[in-house]
């Protein structure tokens, strides 16, 4: 194997071929950043992604995860302060017809009781988590059926008309569908923050190796107490 460095990326010498973990190496890039953060902007969007039972309830469904035990509390909290300010709070969810077939090519790798496609609407793997504090009056709910929160929902069209250029990522899995959604959020010219107790995944490999590369390329992966300050610091607009 080649050894390939990292150093044109994060001024570091970590190396492709060596014995570092994820963790370690997220952790060590967080601490010694080499490039400027994209900062928060002067209005921002919440963006709380599938936090549904089937991948949260770990104790039910075998897709669910937990990186962070108090996650859903963090998210709790964010939204509470995104509707003081009355700025919009966005939940999605996925669910897909007896047939599967609204998941196209997404939903063919698999056929268990516990794949994709077989998240059927009205099921209790569809539904959000009992946990979530969701105003069904306030905040906005979307169905989506792929990897980005953007993908074929309302998404932009909300963000263009509550004229906001921040946009805050919570849920999972991130290496899935938070990253998905913050490429999208990034190419649409959106300033991308993740807490980084607000996200999950299956494995903390994944988890870190993700966050890793987020922080690198496309968001600014900040610890949660920190977004919630700017939040506090915010006046409606």
């Amino acid at each position: 194997m080649s050894n390939i460095k990292f150093a044109d990326i994060h001024g570091g010498t970590i190396n492709g071929n060596d014995d570092k973990n994820s963790k370690r190496i997220y952790l060590e890039i967080k601490a010694n950043p080499a490039r400027k953060k994209f900062g928060f902007g002067n209005k921002a969007v919440l963006v709380n992604i599938d936090p549904q039972k089937a991948y949260t309830c770990v104790d039910e469904f075998k897709t669910a995860y937990e990186t962070d035990p108090n996650q859903l509390h963090y998210v709790n909290k964010l939204a509470e302060e995104f509707r003081r300010l009355g700025w919009p709070v966005v939940w999605t969810h996925v669910a897909y017809m007896g047939s599967g077939e609204d998941a196209g090519i997404w939903g063919t790798r698999t056929d268990t009781e516990d794949s994709l496609q077989n998240i059927k609407f009205d099921s209790r793997r569809s539904e959000f988590d009992d946990r979530l504090d969701i105003d069904k009056d306030k905040d906005v709910i979307y169905l989506k059926k792929m990897p980005s929160a953007f993908f074929e929902t309302q998404l932009q069209s909300l963000l263009v008309w509550h004229q906001v250029d921040t946009v805050i990522l919570t849920g999972g899995s991130t290496s899935g569908c938070i990253r998905a959604t913050a490429v999208d959020s990034l190419s649409r010219g959106y300033r991308t923050i993740v807490p980084e107790q607000c996200v999950a995944d299956k494995h903390e490999s994944f988890h870190y190796a993700n966050l890793t590369d987020l922080l690198l390329k496309y968001a600014d992966v900040e610890e949660v107490d920190d977004v919630l300050t700017w939040l506090a610091s915010q006046q409606q607009r």
